[in-house]
């Protein structure tokens, strides 16, 4: 099975400002990692793989996928169960930071037959490694914010999305090294009618606020 890429270096120029002379094929490498080690345990195996189904080769969105799955990737403009409008982004902001946190920590260095070493510029300094983890720290913070946002989406459009089962430990089993643990415990703001001890069998959000 050919890899998927949800997002590609045209996705980051409506977020961040990344240089065109980065080869696209380096770009993927990262981009896999954060759909596989960030995206996946936040959705969650069986939301993820099925989601992946309704893509094509090239990485877009099929014409025949279900509307939640197309809101669910490009955003939508809905009314919550109070008759609140919620304005949802997306799931493209989210995978573009966790990817360009990637990209970041691992950029800074390269690996040769004599070992990693650290980049040298003609027209600049490379940034110093404790720099460089806060940069890390950063992006990750504002892919946790937007993930926060999915979140909500999805508690908010549950009936649409019967694969989907919350898990309190995604949260904590995104990407390993350098990452902001405070957004990870962000406190939630889930609407008093959700029931998470129901039969549904979703986690209560205090399970991931320990």
């Amino acid at each position: 099975m050919n890899t998927i890429y949800l997002i590609n270096q045209t996705t980051f120029q409506n977020y961040e400002d990344i240089s065109v002379n980065i080869k696209p094929e380096r770009l993927n490498v990262f981009i896999k990692k954060a759909q596989d080690l960030d995206l996946k345990p936040f959705l969650g195996h069986a939301l993820y793989y099925d989601f992946l189904q309704h893509f094509n080769s090239d990485g877009t969105l099929q014409d025949t996928a279900p509307q939640p799955y197309k809101d669910l990737l490009n955003g939508s403009e809905y009314l919550d169960k109070y008759g609140h409008i919620v304005l949802y982004e997306g799931l493209l902001p989210t995978l573009v930071y966790f990817t360009f946190a990637r990209f970041i920590e691992a950029d800074a260095v390269h690996y040769t037959a004599t070992g990693p070493v650290i980049k040298h510029h003609d027209m600049g300094d490379p940034v110093a490694p404790k720099d460089i983890v806060k940069l890390v720290q950063q992006q990750r913070s504002v892919a946790n914010a937007h993930a926060n946002e999915v979140e909500k989406f999805l508690w908010d459009n549950k009936d649409d999305f019967p694969l989907w089962r919350y898990n309190g430990k995604n949260k904590s089993s995104r990407q390993s090294g350098p990452r902001i643990r405070s957004v990870d415990r962000t406190s939630f703001n889930f609407p008093s009618g959700y029931d998470p001890s129901g039969a549904d069998s979703y986690l209560p959000i205090t399970a991931f606020m320990n």
